[in-house]
């Protein structure tokens, strides 16, 4: 008998799409061609988070990498094949491909399907640099399986993988060189921020060089040459790349299905997660959408519930999913830019550093700033502030900061509610509440300003 729902991979938008189908009285396949848990529990956020706060706290280098494998161990216990067949979900271990007649064929079983989600994620990507194959770089997928720390470690790429494993390694005691090919690190970040952490990196031993591209790679592991744009080389013992990643469609028959993908082969999806193809939805890094494991998840709940349904009954709502850079500090951000606001007419823009704020102060960690921004609401423009369009948040806690912004923006929220709840004093959170009462008076000498653009 066909199952009502297949869904083709087993990271956090396949687990979601597979969960919620079950909740909902589906029968469920899970087709899964490596371990449960995906890419986030395995080689993405769980490993490198818990790099990020061993090396924080100051554990011994070989403790730390014990400490992310112990980790990542634990986690994947709690998404295991075991426990998901307990749960009523049929896990099928290999490759999938469509085939026509709505059968997906792994090695020599078909499974039929009425619904299906695609959710296979993502791998990353290798700049073209000459060269670099010869010394095995290390990707997310392969740094983790170090048994020992290296001594010198080259970083290429400035992103949030890239500044978080650099900062992270250099806390560890690694000679590191961050490479950025872009004028800043953090693009899609605000300027002040990128330069915030760009500061906090080079002062845990970091070599920032951005506007910097690696022309050629020559030597071994242990031994890596790297010549750079600017006729420099650096020699280190291992690279780290952290260029982006490329979407895992070859081999899935997508073209037979009917089901479109764009350019660099993200399956293209509509605000319902649904694919060219009738009845076929995909979810998650896949689908070039954010890349986060929360993103993934809402993606995966949205496909499985909007699959079940004779007419779609939820909507991706990207604006409002924040993204977080787990360096120190935090770098988070959720919708819009100052940059990007300045098209807006009658954006507004509260700004607030963390110099004028207590619990910064107390900590003494007060290299960092809240920033809202506002704008009219259809029909009464900025009565109560209007509605936010975004903020960005650099602080020891921001990743936790920037959920009250976020819920905001989900529900619709005037900003004269963030200015008006009552926060614990002192608190890092009360920083929302004191940058949103700019958007109403002027505030420790501030009020809310036009955005600035570029």
């Amino acid at each position: 008998m066909d199952h009502h729902l297949v869904v083709i991979g087993g990271g956090p938008a396949g687990l979601a799409s597979a969960r919620t189908a079950r909740r909902r009285g589906a029968q469920v396949t899970l087709v899964s061609d490596g371990p449960v848990g995906g890419d986030c529990t395995w080689t993405g956020c769980v490993p490198s988070k818990t790099l990020v706060e061993a090396a924080a706290a100051g554990v011994a280098p070989a403790a730390a990498l014990a400490r992310v494998r112990a980790t990542v161990e634990r986690i994947a216990s709690a998404e295991s094949a075991a426990l998901l067949a307990a749960e009523g979900i049929d896990v099928v271990e290999g490759r999938a491909r469509l085939e026509g007649g709505r059968l997906v064929r792994v090695g020599a079983r078909s499974v039929g399907f009425a619904r299906l989600v695609l959710a296979t994620g993502t791998s990353p990507a290798l700049p073209p640099i000459p060269g670099l194959d010869s010394v095995a770089p290390l990707t997310n997928e392969t740094v983790f399986d170090l048994a020992a720390v290296p001594g010198s470690l080259a970083v290429i790429g400035g992103g949030p993988i890239g500044c978080e494993l650099a900062q992270a390694f250099a806390r560890l005691g690694t000679s590191v060189t961050l490479i950025e090919v872009l004028p800043r690190l953090l693009e899609r970040h605000e300027p002040e921020a990128s330069a915030l952490v760009a500061g906090a990196l080079r002062r845990d031993g970091v070599r920032v060089l951005v506007a910097t591209s690696v022309r050629s790679v020559t030597g071994a592991v242990g031994a890596a040459t790297l010549s750079l744009s600017d006729g420099a080389g650096i020699v280190v013992e291992q690279v780290l790349v952290a260029t982006g990643r490329l979407p895992r469609t070859s081999g899935l028959g997508l073209m037979a299905a009917g089901v479109r993908t764009d350019g660099w082969g993200f399956v293209m999806t509509d605000g319902h997660m649904r694919t060219t193809t009738p009845g076929i939805f995909a979810a998650g890094d896949v689908t070039g959408r954010p890349a986060s494991t929360h993103a993934a998840d809402e993606m995966g709940r949205v496909a499985a519930a909007n699959a079940l349904s004779r007419v779609p009954v939820r909507r991706f709502r990207d604006f409002a999913i924040p993204e977080v850079t787990y360096t120190d500090p935090e770098v988070a951000r959720v919708g819009m830019t100052e940059g990007a606001a300045a098209a807006v007419p009658g954006a507004r823009v509260a700004h607030l550093p963390l110099a004028e704020v207590d619990r910064a102060v107390v900590a003494d960690r007060t290299d960092g700033y809240v920033t809202l921004i506002a704008g009219p609401r259809r029909g009464s423009q900025n009565l109560a502030g209007g509605r936010l369009l975004g903020a960005t948040i650099v602080a020891p806690r921001a990743g936790e900061m920037i959920a009250l912004p976020a819920l905001a923006m989900a529900s619709g929220m005037f900003p004269a509610r963030l200015a008006l709840t009552v926060q614990a004093y002192p608190t890092w959170s009360l920083a929302i509440r004191q940058a949103a009462a700019q958007f109403f008076e002027e505030t420790g000498g501030r009020r809310a300003r036009p955005p600035r653009a570029g």
